[in-house]
């Protein structure tokens, strides 16, 4: 499952690549461009939504369609490209029992921001559970079908934070595994900035929420 929002640019290498391990369902969130169109052309199955809601809000509709008979959801994000292909090690380990939620770490890239989100995640995570997170805010998850269906969506960009948190919380295992799993780099630009301020604050909202 992908959740996208104006991904024309990378969305159709993503899914090429996904579809290698399972068949892809790409929640295309109000994208203004050609997302839609263009997941569609490279294999997947799509669910449109009239108007943004974020990424959380994105992997609920997603959860809402999944068919009946699914027994695990790999999310990944939609600027994988290539890359998406590497996620089967996530898949395995749901898979072989080893645990519910296999959360992928991946190689550190250069150019990205100062860390002060993945901070606020990690050091949040660690108080809320008492789980060191390597990759706090990693959007390449599996998780069994019964466990996607049974927990709630943080809205926006604290959807992951709120899943690690909630899943540990109910007494699911959750494990980290390295995966060669590689995005677009935000970078430093004033739009960079600006979605790292918004990603903060969802984060920010998910650990207060879960703090009472």
């Amino acid at each position: 499952m992908i959740p996208a929002w104006n991904e024309e640019r990378r969305i159709a290498a993503t899914v090429r690549a996904a579809a290698r391990l399972a068949p892809v369902l790409v929640v295309d969130d109000g994208s203004s461009d050609a997302t839609a169109h263009l997941a569609l052309e490279a294999g997947a199955n799509v669910a449109s939504r009239r108007s943004r809601g974020g990424k959380g809000a994105a992997m609920a509709a997603g959860i809402a369609v999944l068919p009946p008979a699914a027994r695990y959801v790999l999310f990944l994000d939609a600027d994988l490209e290539d890359s998406a292909g590497n996620a089967s090690v996530l898949v395995e380990a749901v898979q072989s029992g080893a645990c519910d939620m296999a959360i992928a770490v991946p190689p550190a890239q250069p150019g990205g921001g100062h860390g002060f989100v993945v901070r606020l995640a990690r050091d949040g995570i660690r108080k809320l559970t008492g789980f060191e997170a390597a990759a706090p805010l990693s959007g390449q998850r599996c998780l069994t079908a019964e466990t996607a269906r049974g927990v709630a969506y943080a809205p926006r960009f604290g959807v992951e934070v709120g899943l690690t948190i909630d899943l540990l919380r109910a007494g699911y295992r959750v494990a980290e595994i390295p995966a060669d799993l590689r995005h677009r780099v935000t970078g430093t630009g004033w739009r960079a900035q600006l979605h790292r301020a918004r990603q903060y604050r969802d984060v920010w909202l998910a650990l207060r929420s879960r703090s009472s």
